[in-house]
């Protein structure tokens, strides 16, 4: 956790007269004008939780997958690819989310919790119906890319794993905010 930086302005000093004394010396610090980003924390203490541990696997894993499918070279790759990009991105976004703590910072009438809920629970349907496509489809095949789309498939149902997982904790953390 970061310190924060406390800045205390003074008032001038006045002389017997009233005006102003003399300006600080150089070596002295001056106050600065406060700036727009004050809002601006990171939060990485949500990432020693399971679901903060949970999405950095699921970053983790997507960088492998698309990775090892790239480039789509059948037409199960590309939906694959298309899911995996899908989702690394909404992952991303969602971790810059918690890593900048904009939940907390936004007063939006947003279900925070709901909104990622429904994000995990589709990532994790469109995972599923995606490891599936791409291993039926490279499990036949021989020759140039096998292996890696193969590899593909198997990260693809690890993230998968790594999804389910994330929309149980979701959804426990829904049920348990009774909302």
């Amino acid at each position: 956790m970061m310190a924060e930086t406390v800045v205390t302005v003074e008032t001038p000093n006045r002389n017997a007269t009233g005006t102003p004394a003399a300006t600080p010396a150089a070596g002295q610090a001056q106050a600065k004008p406060e700036s727009n980003l004050n809002w601006l924390k990171f939060n990485t203490q949500y990432f020693i939780t399971i679901p903060g541990i949970l999405k950095i696997v699921q970053v983790v894993f997507g960088i492998i997958c698309m990775a090892c499918a790239s480039p789509a070279l059948i037409g199960g790759t590309h939906f694959f690819l298309f899911a995996v990009v899908t989702f690394f991105i909404a992952t991303l976004l969602w971790t810059f989310v918690y890593l900048l703590g904009i939940r907390e910072v936004l007063n939006l009438p947003i279900n925070w919790i709901l909104t990622e809920l429904i994000n995990t629970a589709i990532a994790t349907l469109l995972y599923f119906i995606a490891f599936i496509v791409q291993l039926a489809s490279w499990s036949n095949l021989y020759g140039r890319g096998r292996g890696s789309n193969i590899a593909a498939g198997v990260f693809g149902l690890f993230n998968f794993l790594a999804y389910a997982a994330g929309t149980y904790f979701l959804y426990v953390e829904h049920r348990s905010a009774g909302v």
